[in-house]
């Protein structure tokens, strides 16, 4: 069933969590998981079960003893696929909703961790094409012909240069070769526009260097 999330009231404020370190996951952008462990596992079941809602966020490294860290911020998405593999894997996708910020990690018995989660600062991700209009389209596509080049990578031009602004901007920022940090950066963007000039800076700082892994912010 298709449920149309307006507010951020209409999203549950106690989301489980599914840490991984270079995921990205953004409004209406798709990712796809192969879910084996056991805790999370009884991850998907649960929420397949409730809201089918799942936040993905970044685990942080820590020195302290005891579970890791987390970032501060992640994304929740809608389980919009489910299918189960005969070894006892479960392949999903998830669809991106809203941004979140953690604010407690709650005290649980369940072997995955879960937060309470607020996106009242990412309101603005549940509107469709907010702030496409103040995009630089133009530079986001020639840094990304530039960098195609210099790898001697082909892409399916004609479909990039069609794609609608919101779907170029994010879906280039979760499939982009960067680190953590800077996933997690072009998560936290502002606005979508602000990801936009991120990913670009950070792209041609990749061409200045010839290095994918010489990025700002590593």
């Amino acid at each position: 069933m298709l449920v149309d999330y307006k507010l951020p009231a209409d999203l549950p404020s106690v989301i489980p969590v599914f840490p991984l370190s270079g995921a990205l996951l953004l409004p209406r952008v798709l990712l796809p998981l192969n879910i084996f462990e056991p805790r999370y596992l009884s991850m998907v079941n649960d929420a397949m079960s409730s809201s089918r809602i799942i936040g993905i966020i970044q685990p942080r490294n820590s020195s302290q003893s005891g579970p890791y860290g987390l970032y501060g911020a992640g994304c929740a998405g809608r389980l919009t696929t489910y299918n189960e593999t005969e070894d006892g894997r479960v392949l999903v996708t998830l669809t991106g909703l809203c941004r979140f910020q953690v604010l407690e990690e709650m005290d649980v018995t369940t072997a995955y961790r879960q937060v309470k989660a607020g996106y009242e600062p990412f309101a603005h991700d549940l509107v469709k094409d907010y702030g496409v209009d103040d995009v630089d389209r133009k530079g986001l596509l020639d840094v990304l012909k530039d960098y195609l080049d210099a790898n001697q990578l082909q892409g399916d031009w004609p479909s990039i240069e069609g794609s609608p602004t919101e779907e170029l901007v994010n879906s280039l920022s979760v499939v982009s070769p960067y680190g953590p940090p800077e996933k997690q950066a072009l998560l936290e963007a502002e606005t979508l526009a602000n990801r936009a000039d991120m990913l670009i800076a950070m792209t041609e700082v990749v061409l200045a260097h010839g290095d994918s892994e010489d990025t700002p912010l590593q």
